[in-house]
């Protein structure tokens, strides 16, 4: 059964400034390198933007090893890439060695992409169900999390390390980690912020049966599980 923690603030900027402290603080109490597993989204780019502009505070990036839960099959120069806007907004401006930071290749084919990444993942972490440190993840407003979205559930049971998901309105295809990595990891971080978010988030911590048919809801690491959310987001509940 995992240990649930609360991190409620003022304002998405406060939980991107916490959030950033909290991962300061996980990395330098683990010795050698420290996985995190990166998302996409509004939140996270706040949380880059204040990770470049306080670089200098002392932070270890050379003990990160760098992952992604999900990815947009676009090419990593397209506005839409989870990789470009990770890249423009911290990888470029902070000291994290290349070598270390595995991109997923949104540009190539979508099936033999997620079959390479999981055997990245594996080569890189080892064994057969690796165990990141911190995965992060948001939420979107219909409840899914990485790239798994309600209509394609299976997903979050999947045994392959990862998978392929298609957006329910677009089309567009994604690779995504699957539940039972994501479950696996020693910690697993939600970041979720705005008012659109509100309806979502009461009902998983308060109406369980209704949230059932969101991904969010399914993640439920061994270890430690954190929501960080800011009065927005949390205000129903």
């Amino acid at each position: 059964m995992n240990s649930l923690h609360l991190h409620i603030y003022i304002s998405a900027e406060e939980v991107a400034k916490e959030f950033a402290l909290h991962l300061k603080d996980k990395i330098e109490k683990k010795e050698g390198l420290f996985s995190w597993v990166l998302s996409g989204g509004s939140t996270p780019k706040l949380l880059f933007q204040y990770l470049a502009e306080h670089h200098l505070m002392g932070f270890p990036w050379e003990k990160l090893q760098i992952f992604w839960g999900d990815e947009r099959c676009v090419p990593p120069t397209d506005s839409e890439s989870n990789y470009k806007m990770t890249y423009d907004t911290l990888l470029s401006k902070v000291p994290i060695p290349e070598p270390q930071i595995h991109r997923v290749l949104g540009e190539e084919n979508p099936t033999q992409e997620a079959e390479r990444y999981g055997k990245l993942i594996q080569e890189k972490m080892g064994g057969d169900l690796p165990q990141f440190d911190l995965v992060m993840l948001g939420m979107g407003t219909d409840g899914h999390t990485a790239s798994i979205f309600p209509h394609q559930m299976e997903l979050l049971t999947d045994k392959n390390l990862c998978g392929v998901a298609q957006h329910p309105e677009s089309g567009q295809y994604r690779v995504t980690l699957n539940g039972p990595i994501i479950n696996a990891a020693k910690e697993v971080a939600f970041l979720v912020t705005g008012i659109s978010k509100q309806e979502k988030i009461y009902e998983i911590f308060r109406e369980k049966e209704k949230a059932k048919v969101y991904p969010a809801a399914h993640i439920a690491p061994t270890d430690k599980l954190h929501w960080f959310m800011d009065k927005a987001a949390a205000s129903k509940w």
